[in-house]
């Protein structure tokens, strides 16, 4: 047992999941990992750094097996002395049983160690999985929603567990941002591996003008003052001997499988075709997997070259046209870049309405014009996804906002009792309210955009959970959770 170094233990009943845990935490297979409950019988060690900072994982037996037989006293014995020497604890829970009552049973013991605790909700596989989670807040700590077998959400407790841990001195300054991953998503051909290239500064993935000449995903890691930024290309398709509508299906399920490592998506779409149903696709995909999306629509220079053609054929025509629709072609057919892309963003933002908090750029890949763009909004919409709001904060901003105002008379009659954060990457809160039925997509969409804007989560999407209370019953827990929060 190392002393110097602060200890995060693992904590839980058989069989949720916490040896997968800790090979997850520590890279290693120490712990063994089957479907058979109480496999691990002693603490098991192991080391671990995040972010720079250094600490000690500590996997622990199963408290209680599955039979509800006392717990073996050995078993007991090494809990309790790995929970003494404990800077934080985890509990891991299983999402698809449910808050059992041993979990809770469990829950009240480390509420009674005064320590600081955390509640890994573990086995939520896909983002629609997320919801099962909301069961677990009636324990009073933070909940962090993950899947120990494929790593998602992992990181948001890491960093929840060891933002107060000391970094080493060597690590320190690599450490002071976390690297951001970007999935570069998009139909064949409309440029994603030259953006790769011009964001890279070099020829790193294999570019041609015949669709889908990536295979496979390339990873690329960019450091650009001091941060670390992993571009994900995921063309990963050859049309050679395909057909374009099997093209077009294998570049949204690559799409949608390198999402799943990334925080955040570049949408690229070609603007001198403008968007298209496949773009739309990939996009509902985008929005469904929970990760912030920067719309980038390549090709600007083709689309300017386009409409300046367009706007000479209108004008050699006009004779042939009444007055009116030559000034309405005239004006929708501008070469003006600056005044074309304000019509163009409009089109855009038409065909994705499920994404109206995505930023859009125009761009070209193959020149570098506005590349650079792209990293300042990378940084910002990162920044915001990570945002977590204290739950007085959002109280007292729930007190002061107009709920009823551009909402429909029905959504009038729902109450919002309070509400609080219970993750980011995207930021999620869970609403208490004196309905059961699910609020109207008016209301919520008014409540998100109202957030959105005084909050700042730019380029993030915003989930909320509801639940249903009974507000006089409620009344002695609300505050215990109100003073827990405060402290």
């Amino acid at each position: 047992m190392n002393h110097i170094l602060p200890s995060i233990v693992i904590v839980g009943r058989p069989n949720v999941g916490k040896s997968t845990l800790f090979n997850r935490l520590t890279g290693t297979r120490r712990s063994i990992v089957t479907d058979e409950p109480g496999i691990t019988r002693d603490r098991i060690y192991g080391t671990a750094t995040w972010r720079g900072r250094p600490f000690e994982i500590v996997d622990t037996g199963g408290l209680l097996p599955d039979d509800h037989a006392p717990i073996p006293r050995e078993i007991l014995k090494q809990a309790q002395a790995a929970i003494a020497d404990a800077t934080a604890l985890v509990l891991v829970v299983d999402a698809r049983a449910g808050a059992t009552p041993l979990d809770l049973e469990l829950a009240r013991h480390l509420w009674r160690t005064g320590k600081p605790f955390v509640v890994a909700v573990n086995k939520v596989d896909t983002q629609r999985q997320q919801d099962l989670a909301a069961q677990f807040y009636e324990i009073g700590a933070e909940v962090f929603p993950l899947s120990a077998e494929h790593g998602l959400g992992v990181d948001n407790l890491l960093d929840e567990l060891t933002r107060d841990f000391l970094l080493t001195e060597a690590d320190s300054s690599a450490a002071a941002h976390r690297e951001v991953q970007v999935a570069i998503i998009g139909r064949p051909n409309v440029g994603k591996s030259t953006l790769l290239n011009q964001l890279a500064g070099g020829e790193r993935s294999l570019v041609s003008a015949e669709p889908g000449t990536t295979r496979d995903a390339v990873d690329t890691v960019v450091l650009r003052d001091s941060k670390s930024y992993r571009l994900i290309d995921t063309a990963g398709i050859r049309r050679k001997g395909k057909t374009h509508l099997i093209a077009e299906k294998l570049s949204v399920i690559m799409a949608r499988r390198h999402l799943e490592r990334a925080d955040i998506g570049l949408l690229v779409a070609d603007a001198a075709i403008g968007v298209t149903a496949g773009d739309a696709t990939i996009a509902g995909y985008a929005q469904q997997s929970g990760r912030s999306v920067i719309v980038v629509m390549n090709k600007w220079d083709l689309a300017l070259e386009k409409a300046r053609e367009a706007a000479q054929k209108a004008r050699k025509h006009r004779g042939e046209q009444p007055q009116e629709r030559q000034i309405r072609n005239a004006q929708r057919l501008s070469p003006d870049p600056t005044r074309l892309g304000a019509e163009y963003e409009v089109l855009v933002r038409e065909r994705f309405k499920f994404l109206a908090y995505a930023p859009i750029v125009f761009i070209s890949a193959l020149t570098g014009e506005h590349v650079e763009k792209l990293y300042g909004l990378i940084d910002r919409v990162a920044e915001a996804r990570k945002r977590r709001i204290s739950t007085g904060e959002l109280n007292r901003w729930l007190a002061d906002v107009d709920l009823a105002r551009g909402t429909s008379p029905a959504a009038h009659r729902v109450k919002i009792y309070y509400m609080t954060q219970s993750s980011s990457s995207p930021p999620t809160f869970i609403l208490f309210t004196n309905q059961r039925q699910k609020l109207h997509f008016s209301y919520e969409r008014f409540l998100e955009n109202r957030l959105r804007e005084h909050f700042d989560f730019f380029g993030s999407p915003i989930r909320f959970i509801q639940r249903f209370r009974q507000r006089a019953r409620d009344d002695k827990e609300h505050s215990a959770q109100k003073r827990r929060s405060a402290n």
